[in-house]
């Protein structure tokens, strides 16, 4: 089983917000890795930076998490799993075109979820209730 995972759910596991205790529970509560895109890598990181910019996390905490982070891949409970940028585009292309004009879906979370379709994911993490739809309409199961 391939698990793929949205921004909004690894920002909550590496950060502090709302959904953090949910992203905790599930991470305790399953074994299985989470597979993730260099999209998700580039958004985490610039979203932990950004969070440090804004001053919502501490000076020198994006480092310190982004390490972690690291950390988890060296330790295979996150897998980066290697994807075609343009199969990813192609898919994403579709994506839009089917779904966009009835579910106002964003470029970045149409991305994530053609990426977790190209990596053969059968489940997707987010906390994002549009991008939850999308990917359910898709066929993912969102179990959080």
């Amino acid at each position: 089983m391939v698990i793929g995972a949205d921004t909004s759910f690894l920002f909550s596991l590496y950060s502090s917000d709302s959904h953090t205790p949910r992203a905790l529970a599930w991470c305790r509560a399953n074994t299985s890795p989470i597979h993730i895109s260099v999209l998700n890598r580039f958004e985490l990181l610039n979203a932990l930076r950004f969070a440090e910019c804004r001053k919502t996390l501490p000076p020198g905490q994006s480092s310190s998490l982004e390490a972690l982070f690291e950390n988890a891949i060296l330790q295979e409970r996150l897998i980066e799993t290697p994807a075609n940028l343009a199969d990813i585009l192609a898919e994403a292309s579709r994506l839009s075109a089917a779904h966009t004009v009835t579910g106002g879906h964003r470029g970045f979370d149409i991305l994530h979820v053609a990426a977790v379709r190209i990596m053969g994911a059968t489940r997707f993490l987010t906390f994002d209730a549009n991008q939850k739809r999308l990917a359910q309409n898709e066929g993912l199961t969102v179990p959080v």
